[in-house]
């Protein structure tokens, strides 16, 4: 009886655990990248905090930071002001204040 007990505490006492953030959107015009995500935001201790372009060996070519949480509004869309886009493969990355950068990239397509 008291091992179910603490069982039970354990797991209403353990952090919620959200998804990394999913980019649902890109789109690209001449001097602009703007990126859709959606994540399960909780407020200030864990919300989606940025996404990225990225070249196919990982180098960064521009990063948009998220300054806030998105509770409310959820899918958001954001955009990133670009000069030139270099040649080849490009991705989207995107970042979570809890789980950083995600593992996943969303080709850009062009």
């Amino acid at each position: 009886m008291l091992t179910r007990s603490l069982l039970a505490m354990w797991c209403f006492a353990a952090p919620a655990l959200a998804d990394p953030p999913d980019i649902v959107g890109i789109e690209v015009s001449a001097a602009r990248v703007s990126v859709t995500l959606a994540h399960p935001d909780m407020g200030w201790d864990h919300y989606a905090d940025g996404w990225r372009i990225e070249a196919e060996d990982g180098t960064v070519i521009g990063t948009r930071e998220l300054l806030h949480p998105h509770v409310e509004e959820q899918p958001f869309t954001r955009s990133l002001a670009v000069n030139d886009l270099p040649d080849g493969l490009l991705f989207i990355r995107a970042k979570c204040s809890v789980d950083g950068w995600s593992d996943r990239r969303i080709a850009l397509t062009r």
